[in-house]
């Protein structure tokens, strides 16, 4: 079970949305933002594509920076595009980079590489494309600074398209997991894919076209974005992403957990729509830095009302 304490919901920068979020070396947490002015802008005030921001502070007395674009950016957004996965590892903040706004960001995926805390980026000269089925990318989070992985891997979740007119529901839903070793981050050929299971261990490949999913939603599809966390207190992998309904983003939320990065999973929370739905509710993340010790408490950072928005938990 999980409730949600909706006393501590705090909202900030309006008209930014997305909000994928990391614990890095530094102490603080960094996240990204689409179309909007970041933290203290506006949709139009400080409106970047792109942003990048640090989160300082505890779970209740929190501010946030824009450290690369928007509104009074400590360093100017050098690329346009979205991003729905970023994480620190060794110092070294590493996001998904798709293009442009809506359908546009299905056509390809690029990794982006800083090593001074977001300001300054540089991308990769490969990528992912639709063509291999691949949309979406987020990255699985532990603590900080990629402290307590389960191994030398780093992982990667990508969502399999099947209407790429619009950002909405893919029916049937699927989703690939890939590895990569966490110093071949910027090395496509070193990112291998689930492609099937033997005594319910995974067989990896890095023959993108034997890839198979590791979480399905046949009836009701996944979202067009999708986060996952280890809980170091629970011993559970959280996966976290929509269903059933399209645009206007309508907030049906799915909360799974597994025991393995690529399960099985069971049903944490299935909500048709979720109690802290908003106008353009959607893409949850938790927040590791704000997790308790025994992991039951938690602070979730969300889109809804297309600003960031946060809730604790239990």
């Amino acid at each position: 079970d999980v409730k949600f304490n909706w006393s501590t919901l705090k909202q900030l920068a309006p008209g930014s949305d997305n909000w994928a979020i990391t614990w890095a070396d530094d102490g603080h947490q960094y996240t990204t933002w689409g179309d909007g002015g970041g933290f203290g802008g506006t949709n139009n005030d400080g409106r970047v594509s792109l942003g990048v921001g640090r989160v300082e502070g505890d779970k209740s007395n929190y501010k946030g920076y824009n450290r690369w674009g928007g509104k009074n950016a400590e360093y100017p957004a050098q690329f346009d595009g979205k991003s729905r996965g970023i994480i620190c590892i060794d110092g070294v903040l590493y996001m998904w980079r798709t293009p442009g706004s809506e359908a546009t960001g299905y056509t390809e995926i690029r990794m982006a590489r800083s090593t001074d805390h977001g300001a300054h980026w540089t991308l990769s000269s490969w990528r992912f494309t639709l063509s291999q089925d691949l949309i979406m990318p987020t990255i699985l989070q532990f603590g900080q600074d990629y402290a307590g992985a389960r191994d030398g891997y780093v992982y990667h979740y990508f969502i399999r398209p099947e209407n790429t007119k619009a950002l909405a529901i893919q029916k049937p839903g699927a989703i690939f997991l890939a590895r990569v070793p966490k110093d071949k981050m910027m090395t496509q050929s070193a990112y291998q894919f689930v492609s099937g299971f033997s005594n319910g261990q995974p067989i990896w490949s890095n023959d993108i076209s034997k890839k198979v999913p590791v979480f399905e939603d046949r009836n009701n599809g996944v979202g067009w974005t999708v986060s996952a966390s280890y809980n170091p207190g629970l011993k559970r992998y959280l996966l976290i992403t929509e269903h059933t309904r399209t645009y206007p983003y309508g907030g049906n939320i799915g909360i799974f957990d597994a025991p393995e990065p690529w399960g099985p999973w069971t049903t944490v929370l299935y909500k048709t729509p979720w109690e802290g739905t908003t106008t353009k509710c959607f893409f949850w993340n938790f927040s590791n830095k704000w997790l308790s010790a025994d992991g039951k408490n938690f602070v979730l950072v969300y889109t809804g009302q297309d600003r960031w928005n946060s809730v604790e938990g239990t």
